[in-house]
């Protein structure tokens, strides 16, 4: 039933260093007509990381976030460079971000902000069996790096700093694929 509609013409509004604001013009299947307008950043997508210290311990940053002008606690994440996989591009991010990399990376699901006007997706990845190691990053400043408790995750999700979506749908799919691996 459900028929994609015809792209009659795209049309590129505006381009910044981080979107290009397209307009789509649209012919649906029963013949109506429309315009949409999208964000569609450049590039291959992101990555969403859930490092874990142990089964329990997650190691999660404060970061500055324009978009909310405050320090916001989150999980690792960062874009996926020309020719990485989300994978290679989750342990880049964890070396930059927190130092550490992982022997076990899990890719959990792929993500989308608000896919009615923006084409970002991001690639969730559960990290494990963790070491230390360095990478140098695209961080204007140091991260804070702290550990929290996915035993207290009903607290946490509330937490005043905690208000990505994608961090938090990520850290309750992080518990229970944790909880399925000790079963």
């Amino acid at each position: 039933m459900r028929k994609k509609p015809k792209i009659l013409n795209i049309e590129t509004l505006a381009t910044t260093r981080v979107f290009n604001i397209e307009r789509l013009d649209l012919e649906f299947s029963n013949g109506e007509k429309r315009q949409y307008e999208r964000l569609k950043p450049p590039g291959n997508g992101a990555v969403l990381v859930v490092p874990m210290l142990d089964d329990d311990t997650v190691l999660m940053i404060y970061e500055y976030s324009g978009g909310t002008d405050r320090y916001e606690l989150a999980l690792t994440k960062g874009k996926i460079d020309a020719g990485e996989t989300p994978i290679e591009a989750a342990n880049r991010e964890l070396m930059e971000e927190i130092g550490y990399g992982s022997n076990k990376l899990t890719f959990v699901k792929t993500m989308t902000l608000a896919p009615g006007y923006q084409s970002n997706i991001t690639h969730i990845v559960l990290a494990q069996d963790l070491y230390e190691a360095s990478a140098e990053g695209d961080e204007p400043e140091p991260l804070e790096v702290v550990k929290y408790k996915l035993s207290e995750l009903e607290d946490l999700a509330y937490h005043k700093d905690l208000t990505e979506a994608r961090s938090i749908a990520a850290l309750y799919m992080a518990k229970e694929i944790i909880r399925k691996q000790n079963a």
